[in-house]
Parts: C-alpha cells; structure tokens; sequence
C-alpha cells in the first residue's frame, strides 16, 4: 500500500501525512470498503525520529498490504460474523426477528469499544513508513 500526501503538520517524532484518492484507487477491488478511496482526504500519523520531513513537503508513505486484511477483517469481518451470530442463536432461542436483529446490533457496541480501548495497541499494529518523493516522479 502506498500513498502520495503532503506533511501537514510535525509534532515530536509524529509527522501527520494528508492523504487523498489516488488515481490507482478506480482499478482496487477493495475501493468499496477503502476509507483513503472516497475522494476525502484524510490525516495519517507517521512516527518518525529522523526530523528529516517539513511542512509541506511532498512524501510518500507506505504500509504493507497485510495491514489493509487485517483493517477489513477488524471494521467489517469480524462485525459481520457477529451479527450473523447473534441472529442465528436468538433464532435458535426463538426470540423473534426484531429481538435477534437488536440483539445483534447491541452486541456490536462493547465491540467497537474494545476496538476503542485498544487503539493505542492497533497503532502499533498499523505502521506506514515515510519517504521523501522521488523528484524524477
């Protein structure tokens, strides 16, 4: 994965990249579910303690493709099982349509928060590197 932006600001060892559609993004068969391919620009956070970056300047910021699995599965997969889940066992436990269709819902609350909770361990998880942009480009 990689992605063209403009370093917004710099604070500390965190450079903050502003992102937006790339042109490649109209061919990805993940674009549906891909926040960077609605035509918004977005701000991604990118550790780096080389000070070699300033405001303004083009970069190039780079992640590995396991990082987009691992997002889909997280914000989509995981969600999806679990209403699906929770609908088959109301089923089995007769609760009724409506009953299992909130259940399931209600159920994805405590799971967005945990999502939440553990932002900070998902950083982690989700490292882009940074680059300066190659002036023959």
């Amino acid at each position: 994965m990689t992605h063209c932006g403009v370093v917004e600001r710099i604070e500390g060892h965190t450079v903050y990249v502003r992102i937006a559609q790339q042109p490649a993004c109209s061919g990805c068969q993940v674009k549906a579910a891909c926040t960077t391919a609605n035509g918004k620009e977005q701000i991604i956070e990118v550790t780096d303690p080389s000070g070699a970056f300033r405001v303004n300047e083009p970069v190039r910021i780079e992640g590995k493709n396991s990082m987009g699995t691992r997002a889909v599965l997280l914000a989509f997969i995981v969600p999806l099982a679990l209403i699906i889940a929770t609908i088959l066992a109301g089923s089995a436990l007769q609760w009724g349509e409506a009953a299992s269709a909130l259940a399931s819902l209600i159920l994805l609350l405590p799971y967005y928060i945990i999502l939440y909770l553990f932002r900070n361990v998902l950083k982690k998880k989700f490292v882009f590197t940074i680059k300066k942009m190659n002036p023959e480009i």
